[in-house]
């Protein structure tokens, strides 16, 4: 007498979470960036909250607290010069930036070939970041506390490099002012862009913004206009 044959029942499937799950740390080379505790709040964002909105407030004599200026994005940007000959040099640039940030930093590529150059459509000569609402605020606040006393021969910052719709764009020279690099790792000396993108329509706003949160212009007694 022939059995006929059960099924073999099947046990749950498993399988392996490509994305990482909210809250992991994520590594680069160089340093390990760990992940901020939920509920957690930047010094900078309650020092906006507490002392740089009431200030603002009181000298341009705002109605309401919207209409008060605040700081939107902080892009860094870097070129990497003879690229286009190493590209070691760009895993580097990416490397080194994201452990500044603390967040990925991505390659950027050309738009067009220049023969004189040796450069094609879509080859990577830069790298850059945006940072936004935590990861912007924490790093405003290790720039201006950590980063900028460190460069050689500071004497504040420049004023005048507002460009009238109220964003601010410096240069910086060399990268090791920031402490996250190890000197003695760094093949080369490079600096980068880093642009304060605000809400403000003027550069006196702009520039009462930047200073009430901590920026360290060489004249602070002028309108930034």
């Amino acid at each position: 007498m022939a059995t006929a044959k059960t099924p073999a029942t099947k046990g749950p499937a498993t399988t392996k979470d490509k994305n990482p799950k909210k809250g992991s740390t994520s590594s680069v080379e160089g340093g390990n960036q760990a992940a901020l505790p939920a509920g957690y709040k930047p010094r900078m964002q309650s020092m906006y909250r507490e002392q740089v909105i009431p200030a603002m407030m009181k000298k341009f004599g705002y109605k309401s607290v919207m209409e008060c200026p605040r700081l939107v994005k902080i892009c860094l940007n870097q070129g990497v010069k003879g690229s286009t000959s190493d590209k070691k040099m760009i895993d580097d640039a990416v490397a080194e930036m994201t452990i500044i940030s603390g967040q990925r930093a991505i390659p950027t590529m050309s738009k067009k070939d220049i023969s004189n150059f040796k450069l094609r459509k879509n080859m990577p000569i830069g790298c850059r970041v945006t940072l936004r609402h935590v990861k912007m605020y924490e790093f405003l606040d290790r720039f201006i506390a950590v980063s900028l006393p460190r460069v050689r021969d500071f004497k504040g910052i420049s004023e005048k490099s507002f460009d009238g719709r109220g964003n601010y764009t410096m240069g910086i020279n060399e990268q090791i002012i920031y402490p996250e690099i190890n000197i003695d790792k760094i093949t080369r000396l490079s600096g980068m862009d880093i642009t304060f993108v605000t809400t403000a329509k003027t550069n006196e706003e702009a520039y009462e913004l930047l200073k009430e949160m901590g920026m360290p212009f060489t004249n602070m007694e002028k309108t930034g206009k």
